[in-house]
């Protein structure tokens, strides 16, 4: 009985909603059994027209089907899986320039010293969901081989993504740069504990401003000189590689200073809470050249 009569208040409902846009008797019945059959939803949804004048209704999605899967560290999303999760991160798995290596046998040459130019700005954080993010203001950069890159953003890794002869550091700092032309080249700066264990001041200014919401920026009130993150000896290794996230872009110029910079504890323990793990396994060298400057560190 009950069904029958919520069938009788559809059915005068729909039979009000035809009159209005003119819709046949045909498509009536097709919006009666979709409104009835739970089971049958889905089927219906897709051979019942759309309504003359109105758009199509939209339906609720399965969040599988809504969103494409988010690229991670471990598990199905992680990087052995990066190529399958969308068409465009294919050089993820069939790259031959693809970052980061184990950077060993490095050449010595001569190599210009990196002309870096950073001044003191405005910056953001933001906690991406895969790393802390610092996005600064236009105005700093770097001069390498002739090339002005500008300094776009830096992010961390842990533990580094990098190696030297097979070492591996506590963190990584990566230092993303972009020229005129588009073109990209990061400086990597090893992280390691200070001996002292004393705080890094442009760190903790950097923590200071941490974001309580994934994808919700902080813009600070203070500035920051990101001259303060690199080490006091700039000798360099320096090779072509890629993006070491999704898409893993190749042709970006990367150069990593051999002196790593020291942070207390408690500093790698903040981002230790945050990201336990967010470094990509080492990639094949490929037969890539890679140089050194010249000298001890």
């Amino acid at each position: 009985m009950r069904k029958r009569l919520i069938a009788a208040a559809c059915l005068l409902a729909l039979a009000a909603q035809a009159q209005e846009s003119s819709e046949p008797a045909e498509v009536l019945r097709q919006r009666l059994a979709e409104r009835l059959s739970t089971k049958g939803e889905s089927a219906t949804a897709k051979t019942a027209p759309a309504r003359p004048g109105r758009p199509e209704a939209r339906r609720e999605a399965k969040p599988e089907a809504r969103h494409a899967p988010h690229w991670g560290y471990t598990g199905d999303v992680g990087p052995d899986r990066w190529a399958e999760l969308s068409p465009e991160n294919k050089l993820c798995a069939v790259g031959t320039r693809q970052s980061p290596i184990d950077i060993r046998e490095g050449l010595a040459v001569d190599l210009e010293p990196i002309g870096f130019d950073y001044r003191a700005g405005s910056f953001s954080v933001l906690d991406n969901g895969h790393t802390i993010q610092v996005n600064v203001a236009p105005g700093s950069g770097l001069t390498v081989m002739g090339r002005r890159y500008e300094l776009v953003q830096f992010h961390f890794h842990r533990p580094s993504e990098e190696r030297i002869n097979g070492k591996q550091f506590e963190m990584v700092a990566h230092l993303v740069h972009r020229d005129a032309q588009g073109r990209l080249a990061v400086v990597a700066v090893l992280i390691e504990r200070s001996r002292d264990d004393k705080p890094h001041p442009l760190i903790q200014t950097v923590w200071a401003n941490l974001p309580l919401e994934k994808g919700d920026p902080v813009a600070a009130q203070v500035s920051l000189d990101v001259g303060q993150l690199l080490p006091a000896e700039r000798g360099y290794y320096t090779y072509m590689g890629s993006l070491t996230t999704p898409p893993c872009t190749e042709g970006v110029l990367w150069m990593v200073m051999r002196q790593p910079v020291g942070l207390s504890a408690q500093q790698m323990g903040v981002f230790a809470k945050l990201y336990p793990m967010n470094a990509r396994p080492l990639q094949a060298g490929s037969g890539r050249l890679i140089k050194e400057s010249l000298g001890a560190p």
